[in-house]
């Protein structure tokens, strides 16, 4: 048969995997997965651990969707200890105010997506148990450990619920893409981290309502060729951060870079692996 034969009948549509070219990503750590199937596409130090800013945020996320009859629309009062937390940190925050009661899902979305450390606070008190905030917010941690163990990252430990390392707060480019694929299968988690903005009716003190300013997304990735999520994180220590899940044309892809020196190299280096992921499946 010609080429020309070949090509006619269409039998060089698919191209073979091997022929796909690794890329080069300049982060210090990547993986890369099938989503559907867990198949590894792409390592670079997947098992080193190295600090993951707030990409910790998916676990506290998790750990309060896996709550027995969880419901999203009870009100948590925010405490001025989350505002003293914050102001002590110089925190990023969804710059919620003592006093106000703001739901579940409404804290979900202001941890998620403008990274809200105060959000991510108040989660962690409502969810923990214990007499003082400091009991609650650290039983809560240990429930995020505890987590980790169950989905098998055995490389990963919490020591915060936003990523602000008390030091020994690390995970893996692989176990941080474990909690993806496990945190993804919430319609919830989903609906949340594809959102790009997201506005917030919360109850003041007087019972009145308060429309805050709209909370956008950190992920400028979201959208593009089927970008779903998931979460970022940025440090001084940490560098740029990304967890990522895509889906295009019914294939899935997964991954986490971590420690990249840049947003922009962040950013070209994520393209690069989903773009390759979709290439190998």
């Amino acid at each position: 048969m010609t080429t020309g034969a070949v090509l006619a009948t269409g039998a060089l549509t698919a191209v073979p995997a091997q022929a796909v070219t690794t890329p080069t990503i300049t982060a210090k750590g990547g993986y890369l997965m099938n989503g559907a199937t867990g198949a590894t596409l792409f390592t670079k130090s997947a098992d080193t651990k190295r600090l993951t800013a707030s990409t910790t945020k998916i676990m506290t996320a998790k750990v309060v969707l896996s709550q027995s009859n969880l419901n999203l629309d009870t009100k948590v009062t925010i405490r001025k200890e989350v505002s003293d937390y914050i102001v002590s940190k110089g925190a990023s925050s969804a710059r919620l105010i003592v006093g106000d009661k703001v739901t579940v899902r409404q804290l979900l979305y202001g941890m998620m997506l403008p990274s809200g450390c105060d959000a991510a606070m108040s989660l962690a008190d409502k969810f923990g148990t214990g007499t003082t905030v400091k009991a609650r917010t650290a039983n809560f941690i240990g429930k995020m450990n505890t987590m980790a163990k169950s989905l098998g990252m055995t490389n990963t430990h919490f020591d915060s619920f936003d990523g602000i390392s008390n030091g020994s707060n690390y995970s893996t480019p692989r176990d941080l893409t474990k909690l993806a694929r496990s945190a993804m299968k919430s319609t919830t988690f989903k609906s949340v981290v594809k959102t790009k903005s997201y506005t917030a009716k919360t109850i003041t003190k007087t019972g009145a309502t308060r429309t805050m300013a709209a909370w956008k997304n950190t992920n400028a990735l979201l959208g593009w060729n089927g970008t779903l999520g998931i979460k970022t994180g940025s440090g001084t220590e940490a560098k740029y951060c990304l967890v990522f899940a895509a889906t295009l044309n019914g294939e899935q892809v997964m991954g986490a870079v971590l420690t990249s020196s840049s947003e922009a190299n962040r950013t070209a280096d994520v393209k690069k692996l989903i773009s390759y992921g979709y290439a190998r499946i």
